[in-house]
């Protein structure tokens, strides 16, 4: 039975806690009702579909997070052996000679959000006094709460620093609640290459308006909005050894410490924003000498995560897609994204298609 008891006495400013109720989990993702599911499906007219994933092992290596793991695949043992041992199939007739089956398994392991993902509410949150007693405490959209519905998890002895805490759980907000609705709607694609190219630039408010201005864009509420900055499609060109120097050039994303940007985002009420970039927003580098006003290194992603409930895609390849669209003069399409329905997890790996 769902409480009607606010966890927070207040919230932080610019924000939306308890829109959609006091327990909501999903955020604007609630928005993406039925309506706007046969909205996406009446997109649907030449029966095409793109695939809006990189392959899960790009970028390749760790240059560009050391935090984040690649792709190491193991087989699974049978009888203390791998399959390996044996060719690359398992033969069954080992067990009996009349059984003509040959099976492969394997194991994955990997960072969730190493590649094409999605970001769940419980991946980002702030410092902030929502108990109103002058003490701060680390607190995720809607109130919920680090340490209580976002735990890190075990300390336990390990030689590679990602293992150290096992068993770390989202028991609130993980990515499971976007899998378990569907994540399934209409997609409106932004193509900043088009109109900026591929360089460094931080697009804010005014810069997005004539965007969406030349190309007769309109984002309405519930639409899952997409930027393409090419920067995946330069990614991928780079073969699984990422140019560090190449990419920072390359990196477009939106300017998150635009104020009135951030108001756009909330006011037009999208339902989430899917950048092919690495993190929707340009990040912009730790400056040498502490700053003066305090507040988050990636203020987007407070504002969509953390205040309004707006989840984030990351590293989506959005090139082939854009290109036709621009072509055949749209901007709209049906979006299916369901990320892994992992309970616990704080992001998932994404295998996007997009239906024009």
């Amino acid at each position: 039975m769902a409480s009607t008891q606010l966890r927070w006495k207040r919230q932080p400013e610019g924000s939306h806690w308890g829109e959609f109720g006091p327990d909501d989990q999903r955020g604007r993702m609630n928005l993406v009702d039925r309506a706007k599911v046969l909205q996406g499906v009446a997109e649907v007219r030449e029966g095409v579909t793109f695939c809006l994933s990189l392959p899960l092992d790009y970028p390749g290596g760790q240059t560009m997070n050391v935090r984040r793991q690649p792709p190491r695949r193991f087989a699974v043992l049978r009888d203390g052996k791998s399959a390996g041992q044996q060719g690359f199939c398992w033969s069954y007739q080992s067990e009996d000679p009349d059984l003509t089956d040959v099976v492969n398994d394997d194991v994955v392991l990997m960072s969730l959000q190493y590649s094409t993902q999605w970001d769940s509410l419980a991946h980002v949150g702030s410092h902030f006094d929502a108990d109103g007693d002058g003490k701060e405490e680390p607190v995720f959209y809607n109130g919920y709460r680090g340490g209580e519905d976002v735990i890190a998890g075990t300390e336990m002895q390990a030689t590679e620093p990602w293992a150290r805490y096992e068993n770390p759980e989202a028991r609130a907000l993980s990515i499971a609640v976007l899998a378990e609705h569907g994540a399934q709607g209409r997609g409106v694609m932004i193509d900043l290459e088009h109109h900026i190219g591929r360089k460094r630039n931080a697009v804010g408010y005014d810069a997005l308006m004539r965007i969406l201005e030349a190309d007769k864009i309109a984002v309405e509420p519930g639409d899952m909005v997409c930027l393409h900055t090419g920067f995946a499609d330069t990614l991928l060109s780079m073969n699984k050894m990422p140019d560090l120097r190449v990419l920072h050039e390359t990196g477009t994303g939106l300017d998150g410490h635009d104020k009135k940007l951030l108001n756009w985002i909330t006011d037009v009420r999208l339902a989430c924003l899917l950048a092919d970039n690495p993190a929707v927003e340009l990040v912009v580098p730790k400056p040498l000498t502490p700053s003066p006003i305090r507040g988050p290194r990636l203020p987007l992603h407070e504002h969509c995560l953390f205040k309004n409930g707006i989840h984030l895609g990351e590293l989506w390849h959005l090139t082939p897609l854009a290109r036709w669209l621009r072509a055949h003069r749209r901007s709209r399409f049906l979006l299916t994204a369901p990320p892994l329905r992992l309970p616990g997890a704080v992001g998932s790996p994404a295998t996007p298609i997009a239906t024009v």
